[in-house]
């Protein structure tokens, strides 16, 4: 049986609930049958979709964003999606959507519990804070945004707000919402992911990057700083003095699956621009900002000093380069 061909899958995001394919006329054996041979996937207990369109979807937003639809098909009808859950449904981002839990805030609960691959948390929630996402009830942008930073902590937290941020929400909207959970725990990372908070971080690697550069205790640094020079303008994700940083994905420098000789030479004319204002440049990674955070801290205080050695702090001479309308992100 083509799953897709079931007009309630395709009502539901390509998801076929247990009871449903029994209402074809299938029998609980027919179903087991059909996962066995691998012509659907079980996506949770009691949920299903056609095995090569899972397979398809990417892993990183697809599959997680199905996993949110599969649990809304078995699960009641109060409270709401949030935290990893909401952030995926927002297209907002999360530290690691191939490994997030399913998460549902529920006001009338107490506690939290994961129960059946859902991480149930009980919580008020006033009616602003709530909005509705592809169909499905789930807490919008700024109280997903604070509920992330108790969940993960600081960085993530900025990472969140920046988007959020980015969306239209105030910092004056994070700030109410972290007042009402102020007695909560995490109070003290939301605090600082509202104040950290910057609109100008295009990516939540770059938001990352941005709180390794802070942690270097060299000054609060600047997003999107422009320079130009009459006939070229480029933008640097970070400056702090004399010094920018650079926040690099691997995928820029590919062409599909293989390195792109065109992107790196790009690149290389640009970081000759860049360095030719007497500037220097530091570059970071999703490496740099996980597991290799300690090595990148000494790396980049080295690179750092050596801008300050070579060139000083002050800028005044770079006026006539500068940008001074703010970049359209």
């Amino acid at each position: 049986m083509d799953l897709q061909s079931y007009r309630p899958a395709l009502d539901q995001h390509g998801l076929l609930t247990h009871r449903q394919a029994l209402a074809t006329g299938l029998s609980p054996a027919d179903v087991a049958r059909l996962v066995r041979e691998r012509a659907w996937v079980r996506v949770r207990k009691g949920v299903y979709a056609d095995h090569d369109w899972w397979q398809a979807l990417d892993a990183h937003r697809a599959r997680p964003v199905a996993r949110i639809h599969a649990a809304a098909l078995v699960i009641g009808t109060d409270g709401v999606f949030s935290h990893d859950s909401s952030a995926l449904l927002l297209r907002m981002g999360v530290p690691d959507a191939r490994a997030s839990l399913v998460h549902r805030t529920r006001s009338r609960v107490h506690g939290t519990r994961i129960r059946a691959g859902i991480k149930h948390h009980g919580a008020p929630y006033l009616p602003e804070h709530a909005t509705t996402v592809g169909g499905v009830p789930a807490l919008g942008a700024a109280r997903t945004a604070i509920d992330l930073a108790r969940e993960h902590g600081r960085d993530a937290g900025v990472a969140a707000c920046d988007q959020a941020l980015r969306r239209g929400v105030s910092r004056a909207e994070l700030a109410a919402i972290a007042d009402f959970m102020h007695c909560w725990p995490g109070s003290r990372a939301v605090r600082a992911a509202v104040e950290l908070a910057d609109a100008g971080s295009e990516s939540w690697l770059e938001s990352l990057g941005r709180m390794l550069v802070t942690d270097l205790g060299i000054g609060r640094p600047e997003t999107q700083f422009g320079l130009t020079d009459g006939s070229r303008t480029v933008w640097c994700d970070l400056r702090v003095g004399r010094h920018v940083f650079e926040v690099d994905g691997h995928l820029k420098y590919l062409d599909g699956d293989v390195p792109d000789p065109a992107a790196l030479w790009k690149e290389k004319k640009r970081q000759d621009f860049i360095t030719g204002f007497k500037l220097g440049m530091s570059r970071i990674t999703a490496h740099d900002c996980g597991a290799g955070r300690v090595v990148a801290l000494r790396r980049l205080a080295r690179e750092q000093a050596d801008t300050v050695a070579r060139f000083g702090t002050d800028t005044a001479d770079l006026a006539p380069y500068v940008v001074t309308r703010p970049r359209r992100l």
